[in-house]
C-alpha cells in the first residue's frame, strides 16, 4: 500500500474577524479561540512528522495491544485522528514500553512524536491531527 500518514501540530490560531477588538474585550477573545470553531476561529496547523504508510503501519504493529495502538489504528479505519492533551500519557506511555525495538528511523518517529506530547502536555490548547494519504497515480 504506497502513501504516507502526516502528522500536523496546532501552529496558531486566530479569529476571523473583520473588525478590531476592544481592549475590554480581550479575555473574550482568548476564551473564544479555547471554545472552538464555531465562532469563526481559524486553526493553522503544520506538518511535524512524514511516515511512509507501509513502515508506519509496522511500526504501530510493535506497540502493545490496547488504547494507545488502537488510536494509531484508527488512521487506517477512518484515514485521520485527532490527539490532544487526554491521550499524551497513553500514548507515551506506549512508546516508551517498546521504544528498544524500534529501528533507527522509527526511533526518530517516536522522538518527534514524543517532543509533540510533550508541546501538549505544556500546552493543552495545542493538539495533532494526523492523516492518511494516499499516493496519487500520475493519470
Amino acid at each position: 500500500m504506497n502513501g504516507k500518514v502526516i502528522f500536523y501540530s496546532l501552529g496558531q490560531k486566530f479569529l476571523d474577524r473583520e473588525e478590531d477588538m476592544p481592549a475590554e474585550a480581550k479575555q473574550v477573545v482568548y476564551y473564544s479561540l479555547a471554545i472552538g470553531h464555531h465562532i469563526g476561529v481559524i486553526d493553522c496547523l503544520k506538518p511535524i512528522l512524514e511516515c511512509p504508510l507501509a513502515e508506519f503501519d509496522q511500526w504501530i504493529a510493535k506497540l502493545p495491544e490496547g488504547d494507545a495502538r488502537s488510536k494509531f489504528e484508527g488512521i487506517a479505519k477512518w484515514g485521520e485522528i485527532t490527539i490532544d492533551s487526554t491521550h499524551t500519557r497513553m500514548l507515551a506511555e506506549a512508546i516508551d514500553a517498546v521504544r528498544p525495538g524500534f529501528s533507527p528511523i522509527e526511533a526518530g518517529w517516536a522522538s518527534q512524536l514524543m517532543q509533540a506530547l510533550r508541546s501538549i502536555d505544556a500546552e493543552p490548547a495545542i493538539y495533532l491531527i494526523a492523516k492518511r494519504r494516499e499516493a496519487k497515480v500520475p493519470a
